[in-house]
């Protein structure tokens, strides 16, 4: 029996967690550890790069959509990323699949089990462990409806004349939905984000171990990263903010040591869209809890520079970034199947500047999700654009929106930690007003689906935006994965050499060091850094002693051995 394990269990539930319940949860890790075999790369570096993607991202009328998307990656995207993130590929009955159905099952419309196995094939996985909440559709709410044996508590009741005015709320909608047992009596229960998802009483001890029992399943499919899905709230007690409670961490701390007693080398992400000091306390000590946190701050600060050609605030937060140990990265992205969070930039911008970007974007086209505060007020959380959109104006010539895009992806990719790319920055795609039609809400504007002939077409048309995208990211990625000044450790410094122009100057184990210069305006920059025959590795150039001149929104990566 794992002590740590014992030990983390007993900190939350105390007697409450019976002897037979204790044996029963070691004996499925147990089962679990002595099932897999494969063993997981035990080390990040410059090579890891993860895509972002949903399972049935493409289509072909007949065919299931996992096999089409390995298809896809192996044409397209193999030789660029490590890692495929499928975003909930489980049976699902809203949010685009994270209110789960089932999360033992795959969605029969997307394939089987052993598509994910032929995926794993060409790519390492990241697996979503939706731990917050499931369906209402699921079979576990309706055990729970009927009010079967061991099922009593799954599910968290409140009466509705509780005071829950300090529960911190994500979404303008209600905390509590009622719900009809089969002995006619109406139970009001959690419900975090929508009245589909219900919150799991993580507190009944049975609600544990079923939980890790999914976990040790996504384990033995194959996931060498597990994202925890809105973990922040996983724990509830009435009176508090009911996010980031002690339980909640000691939880991520249960299901970090789970997975380094079964498959060691496995990388628990956790994914709190909340301000930074926030985010980052799920590092724990540096040993205990998540290897890897969101990196929630940089997507709005980017957006911010670019709109307001000022970096200094961007460089500022960059500054101030610092890591508890060689155990922990960041996980840096920009885009994903979520909006541009507004939450994380609390306490880095002034309120007024955040209203301001919102404003900004909302006159180009963006689209914006607002929360209830506490004081009844509400106020903006999220922005849903695509990023290529968000970053330029209505009326940009397609070279000048490919150039901020590039000058945005290439900071990601300069960061330290580990960046993810989301699908849809890569295939260049747009603003899908249509799917928000039909979908109903707003988060549609970045999640379309594509039929897979036609979006082979578009990539393979010579000089369309989307062919020009995908060959310039996928130019930026090969560079990075090719040099060891990009490992996520590697020493980073941030400069902002003037109001317009950002310096990372990566520095690995072996000397290698690349300055990385970012011009975000649309003026020329002259610099007065002097450098003596040396190499830009994006035009493949050497420079010659002089001062440098940046385009507007261009790109320097310079390689000074």
């Amino acid at each position: 029996m794992n002590s740590k394990i014992k030990s983390l269990i007993d900190s939350v539930y105390g007697n409450s967690f019976l002897t037979h319940q204790e044996m029963r949860l070691f004996s499925d890790i147990e089962k679990a550890k002595s099932r897999i075999i494969e063993r997981r790369k035990m080390n990040w570096d410059q090579q890891d790069v993860v895509l972002i993607t949903y399972a049935d991202q493409f289509r072909s009328e007949g065919k299931k959509s996992l096999p089409i998307f390995t298809h896809f990656y192996n044409r397209w995207l193999k030789d660029s990323f490590s890692h495929v993130h499928l975003l909930p590929f489980y049976p699902w009955s809203s949010d685009d699949g994270f209110s789960v159905v089932d999360y033992h099952q795959v969605e029969p419309a997307s394939g089987d089990w052993q598509d994910i196995a032929n995926l794993k094939r060409s790519s390492k996985l990241m697996f979503d462990f939706v731990c917050n909440h499931m369906s209402a559709k699921s079979e576990w709410f309706a055990r729970y409806l009927r009010q079967e044996p061991g099922f009593e508590n799954f599910f968290i009741a409140i009466d509705p004349d509780t005071d829950l005015s300090a529960v911190t709320r994500p979404r303008a909608l209600p905390l509590l939905s009622p719900f009809t047992l089969s002995d006619a009596s109406v139970r009001h229960l959690w419900t975090t984000f929508s009245d589909d998802q219900i919150d799991l009483n993580f507190a009944e001890p049975e609600v544990l171990i079923a939980m890790v029992n999914v976990l040790l399943h996504y384990l033995e499919q194959g996931a060498d990263y597990v994202r925890l899905d809105a973990v922040g709230f996983m724990w509830k007690v009435p009176g508090t903010s009911c996010i980031h409670l002690p339980q909640t961490h000691a939880l991520i701390k249960l299901f970090r040591a789970i997975a380094e007693e079964v498959a060691p080398g496995t990388v628990i992400i956790t994914e709190t869209n909340v301000p930074h000091k926030d985010n980052i306390a799920y590092f724990g000590n540096g040993h205990d809890e998540a290897q890897m946190v969101y990196q929630f701050s940089l997507p709005p600060l980017v957006l911010h520079a670019m709109h307001s050609a000022n970096v200094e605030t961007l460089c500022r937060w960059a500054q101030s970034l610092a890591l508890p140990s060689t155990d922990t990265t960041w996980f840096n992205f920009l885009a994903s199947h979520d909006g541009v969070g507004l939450n994380p930039l609390r306490g880095i911008l002034p309120e007024e500047d955040i209203l301001q970007l919102v404003e900004k974007l909302q006159q180009q086209g963006a689209l914006v999700n607002w929360k209830n505060n506490p004081d009844g007020s509400r106020s903006p959380y999220e922005i849903n654009v695509t990023y290529m959109d968000a970053l330029s104006p209505k009326a940009s010539s397609d070279d000048d929106r490919i150039a901020r895009f590039v000058l945005a992806h290439a900071v990601l990719l300069s960061f330290p930690g580990v960046p993810a790319i989301y699908i849809q920055s890569i295939l260049g795609s747009r603003n899908d007003y249509a799917g928000v039609e039909n979908a109903g809400y707003n988060r549609a504007i970045n999640r379309q689906k594509y039929d897979l002939d036609e979006i082979e077409t578009a990539m393979s048309q010579a000089g369309s935006l989307r062919q020009r995208v995908y060959h310039r990211l996928s130019q930026l990625i090969t560079l990075r994965r090719e040099h060891p000044a990009f490992h996520p450790n590697a020493k980073a410094e941030f400069t902002a050499i003037n109001r317009s122009v950002l310096q990372i100057t990566r520095t690995a184990e072996n000397n290698q060091r690349i300055t990385c210069l970012f011009n975000f305006s649309d003026q020329p920059q002259s610099l007065s850094q002097k450098y003596n025959s040396v190499r830009e590795l994006i035009s493949d150039c050497n420079i010659t002693e002089g001062e440098l001149n940046l385009a507007p929104w261009q790109v320097m990566w310079i390689d000074s051995k």
